[in-house]
């Protein structure tokens, strides 16, 4: 490499068709912020290649073990990862360093013969390996077989025409696939809400970095009302101290200076749930703004945990890692740990 050419950014991820297609997208925004080339570097992890549910797994947060440990040994310098799966707990050295604007935070059902969830046929095989999704099928829909699915968006959406009558899937991962037209029914987040995190996008790096492009590239990518928005939803996660694979929705929405919250979580069979919801004005500097959004995702939980939700959805026994027990800071992303 010579003098005149820039240092490529080593930008790590899975190497799913999802990840690989989200990472492009944000390594194409990385380069043109910074000036520099960015390559992506693939890493497995134990959720890749073992079939296993992921709740005997640990819970979705299996996936990003193996990430982490390449940028703390130095092998990449970023990580994409999607916020739906990260566990809310900091990681010792890292850091979140910019969220970029959310993709559509809803789920889509995609189902044979163009069916929506009220006219899938009586007992019908849903898809899906979320135990929210499940519980939320089986409210909406008590004599729908459930059926437990692992594999890439790809796998999955073939078995429609294989085993299965339809399958749950998110709306943003079609999308970055380009097969969101396949979806027949779009789930609107006031009946039907997604995981805290949902559609958006985490990139992460080490604490002490000091490389100033990389860290300018990141501030130029970073949304700020998507930081407010997945702050908010991932405090009550944290909150409920429930791991990222317990049966639990969340919406946060900004309009303006309001911030809205609102959070359910359902017993698993689906026949019982508790929601709350809470709002706040945001002003103030940065900081102010997130303190404020984790402080009303702090509210709905409480009030969840006052309603019953730890008995229903037996919270504490979901994936210990996945608990938060600090403070936040504004700094240069979304969740760093403070000093």
């Amino acid at each position: 490499m010579t003098e005149d050419t820039p240092t490529p950014i080593r930008l790590g991820t899975r190497a799913s068709r999802l990840a690989v297609a989200q990472s492009q997208d944000v390594a194409d925004r990385l380069a043109s912020a910074s000036g520099r080339p960015v390559e992506l570097v693939t890493v497995t992890s134990e959720g890749d290649t073992n079939r296993a549910s992921l709740a005997s797994l640990g819970g979705t947060g299996v996936f990003a073990s193996a990430l982490r440990e390449a940028l703390v040994a130095g092998e990449v310098d970023v990580l994409v990862h999607s916020l739906k799966d990260l566990p809310t707990a900091p990681y010792p050295g890292l850091t979140i360093a910019a969220v970029p604007k959310r993709a559509d935070a809803r789920d889509v059902l995609v189902a044979r013969n163009a069916a929506t969830i009220d006219s899938l046929p009586e007992h019908a095989k849903v898809g899906t390996g979320s135990p929210r999704r499940a519980a939320q099928l089986r409210a909406k829909r008590p004599d729908i077989d459930v059926v437990d699915i692992r594999g890439n968006i790809d796998t999955r959406l073939g078995r429609v025409h294989d085993d299965l009558d339809a399958v749950v899937l998110a709306a943003a991962g079609l999308s970055r696939i380009d097969r969101l037209a396949e979806a027949t029914e779009l789930l609107d987040l006031g009946f039907w809400p997604s995981a805290p995190g949902q559609g958006a996008l985490a990139i992460e790096t080490r604490a002490d970095e000091t490389d100033r492009t990389l860290l300018a590239a990141l501030r130029k990518i970073d949304h700020a009302p998507t930081r407010l928005t997945v702050a908010a939803e991932r405090e009550v996660l944290a909150k409920l101290e429930a791991g990222c694979s317990a049966p639990i929705g969340a919406t946060a929405i900004v309009d303006g200076e309001i911030l809205l919250v609102s959070a359910t979580v359902y017993r698993p069979d689906g026949a019982e749930y508790r929601t709350s919801s809470h709002a706040a004005v945001l002003d103030g500097t940065p900081q102010d703004r997130l303190d404020e959004a984790l402080e009303v995702g702090g509210r709905v939980a409480t009030e969840l945990l006052e309603n019953g939700a730890g008995e229903l959805a037996d919270l504490a026994d979901t994936v210990a890692e996945d608990t938060t027990d600090g403070p936040y800071t504004a700094g240069p992303g979304l969740a760093t740990p403070a000093e």
